[in-house]
């Protein structure tokens, strides 16, 4: 898919490939029908600490889903839903690449819900999305990808070295929203 293709439409999903760690997912955009699994997401303290997203409602979560799929349509932020293949399950988490206009770089996240932790849902989740990054735009795409995640974050350490993120720097708190430093983490394009 290029650059021009992926904005403006919606993929039909990715897949995670089953493994050790766990069954296969599927990475696909987030629907008004996740809005009941999203607030329930959002009752999570850790989730909360760790995200700046405010979903205390179905309200909030519709307006959450509309911002996301607002961001297909414009070729910046590419949202996924991350589930279970073949389960009724609800959403297990979260992966995101965010664009910005003519950049050479994009920035991912993710986030779990308490359920998967532990389960390698969010590392192979991203390491599929981190590959589809560098794909999926072709040579208009990002040559690196950026990770960010608070100093106190030891599980999204662990999550960026196991995807190939390197530790890169710091970043310095900024408070309110980041009280602490930060860490940058990056995966290059491989040539």
């Amino acid at each position: 898919m290029t650059a021009s293709g992926a904005a403006g439409r919606l993929p039909v999903s990715l897949e995670v490939a089953a493994g050790a760690s766990g069954p296969a997912l599927v990475l696909r955009p987030w629907d008004p029908a996740d809005a009941g699994a999203l607030v329930e997401a959002y009752r999570d303290d850790a989730l909360r600490r760790w995200t700046s997203a405010v979903v205390a409602d179905e309200a909030d979560a519709a307006r959450w889903i509309g911002e996301q799929r607002r961001g297909w349509e414009t070729g910046r932020r590419f949202a996924f839903a991350v589930v279970e293949a073949g389960a009724a399950v609800p959403v297990l988490g979260h992966v995101v690449l965010r664009r910005a206009e003519g950049a050479s770089r994009a920035e991912v996240g993710y986030w779990t819900v308490a359920a998967a932790r532990g389960r390698g849902v969010a590392s192979r989740a991203l390491a599929v999305l981190s590959d589809w990054g560098f794909a999926a735009f072709g040579d208009a795409g990002p040559d690196r990808l950026e990770l960010v995640h608070q100093v106190d974050n030891a599980a999204s350490c662990r999550v960026a070295h196991k995807c190939g993120y390197a530790l890169a720097g710091m970043l310095p708190p900024a408070p309110p929203a980041y009280p602490l430093a930060g860490h940058v983490h990056v995966r290059e394009r491989r040539g």
